[in-house]
């Protein structure tokens, strides 16, 4: 496909699965794009976080940004759940790794985050009430937004592939999740993100022959039934579920307990 050496690729939300990183950089290099950004939440997963972070910290060209899942593999915690799983597999070279990724990261007039560029606990796009996830309106992100100057910001933490653009000509982009492309959580209210397929999700910003930034979204298929096998496998039908179809289970909406992953 060519090089395209001023081109970023934005990863997002891995969660632990190989199987579509794998794939994501396959496609990444196939198109002859040099930088990878990531945006967070690398491991926290029931699948193969070790060799998902292998290949994340071997990269000569990736920027990680700090997600809040991978706060939590920082902490020190009763080991139950996606952490129980998790956290007795990490190394200190591994927990250094994580520990150097960065809070935000701007280049030229890109600003790249997790949630927002002042939490990465908060959904940018979305919002949460009783009647599930919505998406806010411009007036409230430009409220939201206020004092970014960058003229596209990149998020993910939603797990949906979005791309909203304001009134001012800011454009904020969510690629969607490359490893989990659905969950439930309850807070602060019960509710679902669901992308609507099993592929791995990115995006590509390149610039045009004007010299203004274009972003394509991009999707990628990979062996998602094996993903979701090792889910199975884990004891996690949540992930199996999610992994294999691209949506929530309907019954798990009653199990959730806090834990977006």
């Amino acid at each position: 496909m060519g090089n395209r050496s001023g081109a970023i690729a934005v990863i997002s939300d891995v969660h632990g699965n190989r199987l579509a990183l794998e794939a994501v950089l396959k496609d990444i290099e196939a198109r002859g794009i040099p930088r990878i950004v990531n945006l967070g939440d690398s491991l926290f997963g029931p699948l193969d976080p070790m060799g998902t972070a292998d290949l994340l910290a071997r990269h000569p060209s990736i920027v990680s940004i700090m997600g809040n899942c991978d706060d939590i593999l920082l902490e020190e915690r009763p080991l139950a759940g996606t952490y129980g799983f998790v956290k007795p597999l990490l190394d200190d070279r591994t927990i250094d790794w994580i520990r150097g990724f960065r809070e935000t990261w701007q280049v030229e007039d890109l600003l790249f985050c997790h949630g927002t560029p002042f939490s990465n606990r908060d959904y940018l796009l979305e919002k949460i009430s009783r009647d599930g996830a919505g998406v806010k309106s411009a007036e409230e992100l430009f409220s939201e937004l206020a004092g970014v100057t960058a003229t596209y910001i990149f998020c993910g933490h939603s797990h949906v592939p979005r791309m909203v653009k304001l009134p001012n000509g800011q454009t904020i982009v969510n690629p969607g999740s490359v490893g989990l492309p659905a969950y439930e959580d309850e807070e602060p209210y019960p509710h679902a993100m669901e992308a609507g397929s099993p592929h791995a999700r990115y995006c590509v910003a390149d610039r045009a022959e004007n010299g203004e930034w274009t972003v394509e979204p991009i999707q990628v298929e990979y062996d998602w039934e094996q993903a979701s096998r090792w889910a199975s496998a884990s004891g996690r039908e949540d992930y199996a579920y999610a992994l294999l179809t691209g949506r929530a289970r309907p019954a798990a909406k009653n199990e959730a307990r806090g834990n977006e992953e």
